[in-house]
């Protein structure tokens, strides 16, 4: 007796025949996505690490120093309000007086005109302006050609030359006499005017301070400046 033999099953009506899926052998990409973000998040947060170290440093490099709160003009004596505390960067360019030395600079005489907001320096408190408590001051106003042009700094000596007055004649025998001179120091100079006219605050003995006021209101003064010593 035969066995039977195993028939395929026919095909259903109108149905369609199954594509083959081919395997794959690509490894998934998600796990080596998630180990970049990490790297990256670990190298952002060292980065702003990093950063957050370099500004705290650099705050703790601040030191504060002294400022000028208002303009102060050359020869005045500061006072406690023409002062304020600032803080800056700690660098090695730069010579502010410290703020501990607040109530010292009180009283002091700057020899170059302060501006509102400028570091407060030693050089512009220089001794030597010639301002003393044994000194009078007065001040000359000079014309254009009256004075060396820039050349005036406080601390300066100068001559405070009387000029002759106009239609001033000389002695009979035509010869001129030796021009009067006061001795001074210069204590400061205001910036030129219009016309080039200056005012040159002036130190003085005692005895030639009314004098020097005098002559000084006529306009007849001329400075000639002293050889500076090296």
């Amino acid at each position: 007796m035969e066995s039977p033999v195993a028939v395929p099953p026919a095909p259903r009506a109108g149905g369609t025949a199954r594509p083959d899926i081919p395997i794959t052998t690509t490894a998934p990409v998600k796990r080596e996505r998630r180990w970049s973000v990490a790297a990256l998040c670990v190298v952002l947060a060292a980065v702003a690490g990093l950063g957050a170290a370099a500004a705290v440093t650099s705050a703790g490099d601040r030191a504060k120093v002294l400022a000028v709160a208002r303009d102060v003009p050359a020869g005045q004596a500061l006072t406690d309000g023409d002062l304020v505390v600032a803080e800056v960067s700690a660098d090695a360019n730069l010579s502010p007086v410290p703020a501990s030395e607040r109530a010292g600079m009180v009283g002091k005489r700057p020899a170059v005109d302060l501006r509102k907001g400028g570091l407060l320096t030693a050089s512009q408190l220089s001794a030597g302006t010639g301002l003393g408590d044994d000194k009078q001051q007065v001040g000359v106003q000079v014309k254009r050609g009256q004075a060396p042009a820039g050349a005036l700094a406080p601390g300066d000596k100068v001559l405070a030359v009387t000029t002759p007055a106009q239609g001033e004649q000389t002695d009979a025998k035509g010869a001129e006499a030796p021009p009067s001179s006061v001795n001074g120091v210069v204590v400061s100079v205001s910036r030129p005017d219009a016309s080039g006219t200056i005012v040159v605050n002036l130190a003085v003995s005692p005895t030639d301070g009314p004098l020097l006021a005098t002559r000084a209101s006529t306009g007849r003064i001329a400075l000639v400046r002293e050889p500076r010593s090296n």
